[in-house]
């Protein structure tokens, strides 16, 4: 080990005693309060020294105040080289920086708010391919040439969703394109159907708990909207609105206890026609009973009536 390397790791003495000096730099630094006791020296050099302070700031929880010193060679007077605030070894520390595209989850984008899409996303390709120029041999060849050779480029105001879209010269992929509904610049590549299609199966397919217990798949259900296009055979809309899933693309395989056919409601039962039977006679009785269950004696009642209803000769008479 060299002499030089020996010397380093000794704090120089002069700078080594400059602990006052340095909390005075530090405490200019960030006030009273947030400085501390002092925690040690450590040579960084020949006749270079930091002392190290005790942060006091809620917020820097195992931080230090770093006070770096120095002195020139054959000189006596110490003089300030930096006042810093470093991590200590049990400090909090913000955790490593991620790019915005990384930390970006879904629900994250809000109304006003801007998703760009570089360039080369592997989820999107071009909707539709070719030059815009006919062929040479196309009779519009000179037509285009001419049309192109006549424009002016005009500068218009407003964001670009806003402008009118240019008025493409027929014959052309683009205006065939955009006469199909296909009109639009980029639209999904392979990959992104495949990684748009395993996010949905995760969510509502045939893994997921509502499907395991569900009495039968969405693909037999009445609410289920098949897609059109590649994703038909896999994937749809649920229509169902008390089903978890309402709104939502699910697989053919997802189900739930909402399915159109998994318990159909019995119509109620429809009472007998009344029947009339016009051949017996019922007999009502015309006098109230007895408080204990049997008729009044008709013969018992006429007994009771008043006297002078009697006719003189007859039973019964006077």
């Amino acid at each position: 080990m060299s002499a030089a390397t020996m010397r380093s790791r000794t704090p120089d003495r002069l700078c080594a005693e400059a602990v006052d000096m340095a909390r005075a730099e530090a405490v200019a630094a960030a006030g009273e309060a947030a400085v501390g006791e002092h925690l040690g020296a450590v040579a960084d050099g020949d006749r270079v020294v930091t002392h190290y302070f005790a942060c006091l700031e809620p917020a820097y929880r195992g931080w230090r105040w770093a006070v770096t010193v120095a002195r020139a060679a054959r000189a006596k007077n110490v003089t300030l080289d930096e006042t810093v605030l470093l991590p200590g070894d049990d400090a909090l520390l913000a955790p490593e920086w991620v790019p915005w595209s990384e930390r970006l989850r879904p629900g994250d984008l809000g109304p006003g708010d801007l998703l760009p899409t570089e360039a080369d996303d592997l989820r999107l390709e071009p909707g539709y391919t070719g030059e815009d120029a006919p062929p040479p041999d196309s009779p519009l060849s000179e037509e285009m040439e001419e049309r192109v050779a006549a424009e002016d480029a005009e500068v218009t105001a407003g964001p670009p969703a806003g402008r009118p879209s240019p008025a493409r010269a027929s014959g052309t992929i683009a205006a065939v394109a955009t006469e199909l509904g296909m009109g639009r610049a980029r639209v999904l590549s392979r990959y992104g159907l495949h990684t748009a299609a395993d996010r949905w199966d995760e969510s509502y397919g045939a893994r997921s708990a509502m499907a395991q217990a569900a009495p039968a798949a969405c693909m037999t259900c009445g609410f289920l909207v098949p897609l059109t296009g590649s994703l038909r055979q896999a994937f749809g809309v649920c229509a169902n609105e008390f089903s978890p899933a309402d709104g939502h693309v699910v697989s053919l395989t997802y189900g739930c206890g909402g399915h159109s056919e998994a318990a159909v409601m019995p119509k109620p039962p429809r009472p007998a026609p009344p029947v009339i039977d016009e051949t017996r006679v019922d007999p009502m009785p015309l006098r109230p009973g007895r408080p204990d269950g049997s008729a009044e004696d008709a013969g018992q009642a006429g007994d009771t009536g008043p006297a002078e209803n009697t006719v003189p000769g007859e039973p019964g008479g006077s």
